[in-house]
């Protein structure tokens, strides 16, 4: 039995500083090397709570070998449903919410728990996946890599930047404003979806500052097939994401969703049509050729990125892959719009530009201070 160092096995007399929650369903294997990774971290003094989501499999077995805390649901409720039971249950001032496919690197903990004790201010933050994903095979390689590539742009400052979403992939929150916000919503998103990114933006429409900080990373251990992806980037999260758009009235302009990525997505579909109508006029290939090549160069330094990482054979093999991504987002927002029409629903453009939200956020609360001594919170559970 690997024995984890917290949870019912080691009461102690005082609250642990963090409880990390998992949901799981049928993962059991990767849940195995997710607890490995957390036990490895050494801390002594985390809270560790296991959701089995309505598993077939050993998972609650598994993390009951780990000595974690282990709900089990009779039947599968959804990881919005889950990530409430365990937060609910968690005696930790701070949740790390961490998806049971993720290993955190060592020091993710130590360095997350460092800008929530350096910053009161702070609500939540969140990570990325690292440049060495887990998994073998073009797709899954492209797909993780992209995710960590995304997350490491932008303006940062200490390796942090303000943002109005969060993801529960390996995200923190302060538990008593996850509670005051009702959590994720269960009943929006029964299925694993963007349940994190609409929290993100109840928060900060409230005033609540939520960064991104790219030295808090993980390993993926997902194996993607391109049928999972496109699934995934449409009905998972396109289609919700842009009806949360549309819902809300914010005009989003962030990570993948940027005026620049949008440009992609419309060259993308003019390479779709000129490669159709080729069909009548030859000559339309040549501006399907030079629209991808407008793309890859609008894109020249995530292909920069992929040839560091695995040589240009795996850049120039991405080409298409990213093609096929900037389909699916193109698809999402033609299916969510005719969803929102459908629904009688006005056409109204957006009024509240998601930057605002930051500065709205980061106004509302007291700037970090870095001189701040940094509490003690240490827990031995001994």
């Amino acid at each position: 039995m690997d024995d984890f160092p917290a949870g019912p096995a080691c009461p102690g007399p005082r609250r642990p500083p963090l409880s990390v929650v998992v949901p799981v369903r049928d993962g059991s294997a990767a849940l195995r090397r997710c607890l490995r990774g957390l036990r490895d971290s050494g801390r002594a003094d985390v809270e560790l709570i296991v959701v089995d989501d309505g598993s077939t499999d050993d998972s609650a077995a598994v993390a009951a070998g780990f000595g974690a805390v282990v709900l089990r649901h009779p039947r599968p409720l959804g990881p919005a449903a889950a990530r409430n039971a365990g937060a609910r249950v968690a005696t930790a001032p701070l949740v790390f919410f961490l998806d049971a496919d993720v290993v955190l690197h060592p020091d993710a903990i130590e360095k997350a728990l460092a800008r929530f004790d350096a910053d009161p201010g702070l609500v939540a933050l969140f990570g990325s996946y690292d440049d060495a994903p887990d998994a073998p095979g073009l797709v899954s390689r492209f797909r993780n890599l992209l995710h960590h590539f995304t997350h490491q742009q932008g303006t940062f400052c200490d390796d942090a930047r303000p943002v109005h979403t969060f993801w529960t992939g390996c995200g923190a929150i302060r538990r008593a404003v996850f509670l005051d916000h009702g959590g994720f919503d269960p009943l929006l998103y029964r299925r694993p979806a963007i349940e994190d990114i609409e929290l993100g933006y109840r928060l900060t429409r409230d005033g609540h500052r939520i960064v991104l900080a790219r030295d808090v990373q993980a390993t993926h251990l997902k194996r993607w097939t391109l049928a999972e992806v496109v699934r995934t980037d449409i009905f998972r999260r396109g289609v919700p994401w842009t009806l949360l758009m549309l819902r809300s009235g914010v005009a989003e302009a962030d990570l993948n969703v940027s005026r620049s990525q949008r440009l992609c997505v419309a060259l993308t579909g003019v390479t779709l049509l000129a490669i159709v109508a080729a069909i009548w006029s030859p000559w339309l290939l040549a501006v399907a050729a030079s629209s991808v090549a407008a793309n890859v160069a609008l894109n020249r330094q995530f292909f920069r990125f992929l040839a560091q990482k695995g040589g240009w054979r795996l850049a120039m093999a991405a080409v298409p892959l990213h093609q096929v991504y900037y389909l699916c987002c193109g698809v999402s927002v033609l299916l969510a719009m005719a969803i929102w029409l459908a629904q009688g629903r006005p056409m109204a453009r957006p009024v509240v530009p998601a930057p605002r939200l930051v500065e709205r956020a980061t106004a509302a609360l007291p700037r970090p201070n870095s001189t701040r001594p940094r509490r003690p919170t240490r827990w031995t559970g001994k």
